[in-house]
Order: structure tokens, then C-alpha cells, then sequence
């Protein structure tokens, strides 16, 4: 396996840089691009492997894609344009992919089957089966289909009222997907507010969806006509440099175009709460907002961080308990079983590879539970274990240790932001 020297004993961070685009944001605006009428442009678009898993998907769809690093052109096909691929639809380590084209291939003409890496493998698919074969698609695989690969027979869905058992902005995505194709209204109760990129994309390309509260609103039978999209800069990459920047002393750095979805902004909260020094310049407001961020090394106090805030930080709380190491007092996180189901059992991989690094850190059942002691950590051998959070929340890590941190599997941070550490090595001084 490969391995990386992370730098460590880094005095100070300054400087700014352009955080890539957006995952969750890139993957959808090639999903609704695909299923519009026209042409959709796509800038800023995040060339991640996540992300291309996407194009390739919809590419052996029938649907034809330009893309040129962050610059994607699609010749959209329409709900009934796509084709049966000839071939398994591989969504490689992709969570996002697998579980919205569950969303769309419910509601096509045809069969097909969807399958994706070893982590892949061991993720639960049936929290989306389950609603989706209530509106009528057809879905086999391992274990009843709580496992990949997926065997999907598309069909004639209807519309339906359904409770999501646990807030997911996934499965949600996957059941809208699959209302847009059915015969009248769908409606989704979430338990918790979470990310809202579907909803808001659906009206960029001209559709319509009704939110009140809790309460989503769907109708089959639209049409949505292709458009451009510029993606703003992911919040869950920019998180990891907000902490750099805290945690490392003397620093000072500026994020740019960095999206400010209020459903994804829990991380500056609970790092104002912490009370680090952020300071945002908002830049737009139409379809996603976004601006720069700006933060200074701080003194930090632990928190207790739980209920309706853990869907709006899901992907940061790795990066968020080496923080909460750095912090005067315990930092407790709770309500985040979710975390289990991750691309690794982020509970518990985060407390050993941190433990590792001599965090006082203990995994619960939902949660964690931080001891801070506001000095450097140790050195030592650590891994990613295949998840890029975990990888960069260790690279972070590294630059307030003593001794000296191997990083095991270091390629898993392409996932999501391929140029990572060459933008640390930009902040450093």
C-alpha cells in the first residue's frame, strides 16, 4: 500500500486559495443535465473520482459528455431519452452515485445493474430499496438487495407519502428522483432538515417541488430544460483548512467561493460556538450561495454538538474532532450513528487513528467524546483506511505533531479534492 510523509510542526498558514467544486452539487448537475431537454454547461465542475464515476454512468446511458477538467458540456436525452447499458453501471467508491441513479432507474423502461467498489459492497442499500419498491420499481441483489450489486427493473412507479425513518439527503434525492417519474404526487416527511442541492437544482432546471417545513412535495411528468451551472466551492473540503487555520498558531487563511447552502453551513457554526475566528464576505445568492471565508488561529472551548445540527455537518464531524482536541474542556458528538455507515465506520476510525496520534478520544454509540488539551500531538503510523475525510482530517492533524506521521493510502483523497496537498503546501510558511 501506498504511503505519504505528511508535514508536521508547522508554525504558521497564510495565504488563500479556490476550494474545488462542490461534490455533492457536481454530481446532481450532471444527473439533471443528463435528464433535461438541451444543453447543460457545467463550470467548476469537481473532476474528482466520485464525480467522474457519474459521467461514466451516464455515459454508458446513452448520454453524451463532454468534460475538460472542470468545464462539462451534456446533450441532455429527457426522463424517457436513456438507454439500457450494455454493461454493469460501476459507481465505483461512490455513495452519492449508487443511491440516486437507484432514484432514476426506478422510473425507466428497462433493466439494469449497478455495482461499485469493496467499500461499495459493505454500505445498506435498503433504506432505499425499501421506499422505492413501495412506488413499484423492481430490485434484486446480495441479502435481499441490502447489498450490491443492484439488479434494477424499472417500471411504472407511483406517487406516495413516506416518512424517512432517518434524515438522509440521499435517500431523499433517490425517492425525488424516482417522484419525477411517477404517476402523480409524492410526498417526503424528513425527520431533520437535510441538504437541500435537489430541491434547489430542480428549480434551476425549470422544475417544480414544494417544501413546507419538514414536508417535500412532488409531481411526475415534468420536463426540464437544459441550462448553465456554475458550482460553487464544497464547504466539507473548505472545512478542513478552517481547521488548519484554527489549530495552527499565527495563521491566517482565506477560502474563496466557497458555498454557503445554509443546510451544509453547521461546521461554521459550531466552529463560531468553539469560538474561532471567522469572518464570511457573502459573493451570490441565486441557486447556491456562496462567498469567502476567512479564519485565524483561535482559542477554542469544547461544545456539545447533537440533535438537528448533525445532518448539516455529517461529512466535517472527522475534521471536527481533531478540533475539539485543540479545544480547552470535552467536546461531546452525539446523534451521529450515521457516521456507521460511511464510506468507513467513521466512529470508530476516527477515534483510532486520532488515539494513534495520542487525542484522548472515545468512541459511543452515536457519537464521541473528546477530551481537549490544547498541545501538539504525537507522531506515528496512521491510514486513511480508504475514506478521503479520514486522510485529510490526518493530514490536518499532522501539522500540529511533534514527531513524524506516515499516512498510509493517501490516494483515497482523489475522491474529492485531487489537489489537496498541493494547496497546503501552498499555505504554509
Amino acid at each position: 500500500m501506498n504511503t505519504k510523509k505528511l508535514q508536521t510542526n508547522i508554525q504558521t498558514l497564510r495565504g488563500s486559495i479556490a476550494i474545488p467544486g462542490d461534490k455533492s452539487v457536481s454530481h446532481r448537475s450532471i444527473m439533471f443535465g443528463a435528464l433535461a431537454e438541451g444543453e447543460t454547461t457545467v463550470t467548476n465542475f469537481l473532476p474528482g473520482a466520485d464525480c467522474l464515476s457519474t459521467i461514466s454512468c451516464f455515459k454508458q446511458l446513452g448520454v453524451h459528455i463532454e468534460q475538460d477538467g472542470q468545464h462539462v458540456k451534456i446533450e441532455g436525452k429527457g426522463f424517457n431519452g436513456l438507454k439500457e447499458p450494455e454493461s454493469v453501471l460501476d459507481v465505483g467508491n461512490s455513495g452519492t452515485t449508487i443511491r440516486l441513479m437507484m432514484g432514476i432507474l426506478a422510473g425507466q423502461q428497462f433493466s439494469a445493474v449497478l455495482a461499485g467498489d469493496e467499500s461499495i459492497a459493505k454500505r445498506p442499500m435498503t433504506r432505499v430499496v425499501n421506499p422505492l419498491r413501495q412506488m413499484g420499481a423492481i430490485i434484486d441483489g446480495r441479502k435481499g438487495a441490502e447489498y450490491t450489486p443492484l439488479f434494477i427493473r424499472g417500471g411504472k412507479l407511483k406517487g406516495f407519502r413516506y416518512e424517512l425513518p432517518v434524515a438522509s439527503a440521499q435517500v431523499k434525492s433517490a425517492i425525488i428522483l424516482a417522484g419525477l417519474q411517477a404517476e402523480g404526487e409524492t410526498t417526503i416527511i424528513e425527520p431533520e432538515e437535510t441538504r437541500d442541492h435537489t430541491e434547489r437544482m430542480i428549480q434551476e432546471f425549470g422544475g417544480k417541488i414544494e417544501k413546507d417545513g419538514h414536508t417535500i412535495k412532488v409531481s411526475g411528468n415534468q420536463v426540464f430544460k437544459g441550462t448553465a451551472i456554475h458550482v460553487p466551492g464544497d464547504i466539507s473540503s473548505a472545512a478542513f483548512f478552517m481547521v488548519a487555520a484554527a489549530i495552527t498558531e499565527n495563521s491566517e487563511v482565506v477560502l474563496k467561493n466557497v458555498g454557503l447552502n445554509p443546510t451544509r453551513t453547521g461546521i461554521i457554526e459550531v466552529m463560531k460556538t468553539m469560538g474561532a475566528d471567522i469572518t464570511i464576505e457573502e459573493k451570490t445568492s441565486e441557486g447556491e450561495p456562496a462567498g469567502d471565508i476567512t479564519v485565524r488561529s483561535s482559542r477554542l472551548k469544547g461544545t456539545t454538538i447533537s440533535g438537528d445540527l448533525i445532518p448539516r455537518l455529517i461529512d466535517e464531524i472527522p475534521v471536527i474532532a481533531l478540533l475539539a482536541t485543540q479545544a480547552e474542556g470535552i467536546t461531546t458528538i452525539k446523534d451521529a450513528a450515521e457516521l456507521k455507515v460511511k464510506e468507513t465506520n467513521r466512529i470508530d476510525t476516527v477515534a483510532n487513528e486520532l488515539s494513534i496520534l495520542g487525542a484522548d478520544i472515545t468512541p459511543t454509540a452515536d457519537g464521541l467524546i473528546i477530551k481537549g488539551r490544547n498541545k501538539a500531538l504525537n507522531g506515528g503510523k496512521v491510514t486513511s483506511h480508504g475514506d478521503h475525510r479520514i486522510g485529510m482530517m490526518l493530514a490536518v492533524a499532522a501539522l500540529i505533531t511533534d514527531g513524524e506521521v506516515e499516512l498510509a493510502d493517501p490516494d483515497a483523497i482523489d475522491v474529492s479534492y485531487p489537489q489537496f496537498f498541493g494547496h497546503l503546501s501552498q499555505l504554509i510558511k
